[in-house]
């Protein structure tokens, strides 16, 4: 075992408790940029809240059909806070999305038009609150 494997999985060992498995087949040569990215990521403070990431994380996984993924976000989510409602809307969100997605796909709605009508409900229910069409 190399000694940058060595420093690497103590502080796997240290932060979860194990060196998962998963985490054992990363080539020496990648495995501190894996770990460092995987922690930088998924278990720090960035600028989205670690529930609500996991709740992205989440959505991914059942778009994607990625039963691992799928249960480390759900029990991500749930370390982070993640109410079982927001689990299940996060969930509700991924299905509608991907059925629009299709939908629009499917048809292929022009692209052009679409984001039109998008820019222009965006500015109707801005001016609706009162706050200036030009405001984000």
């Amino acid at each position: 075992m190399s000694d940058v494997r060595s420093t690497v999985e103590a502080d796997m060992q240290e932060t979860l408790g194990l060196v998962p498995g998963f985490f054992r087949t990363v080539p020496d040569y990648l495995i501190a940029s894996e770990w460092a990215s995987f922690k930088a990521l998924t278990l720090s403070e960035t600028a989205i809240p670690n529930k609500f990431k996991e709740l992205i994380g989440l959505a991914v996984s059942g778009a994607t059909r990625c039963r691992y993924c799928a249960y480390y976000h759900t029990e991500a989510a749930r370390l982070f806070g993640a109410t079982e409602e927001e689990i299940v809307e996060a969930s509700l969100m991924a299905k509608n999305t991907m059925g629009w997605s299709t939908y629009l796909n499917s048809l292929q709605i022009d692209y052009d038009t679409f984001t039109a009508e998008l820019d222009a409900v965006v500015s109707y229910v801005k001016s609706q609150a009162g706050e200036p069409a030009g405001v984000s």
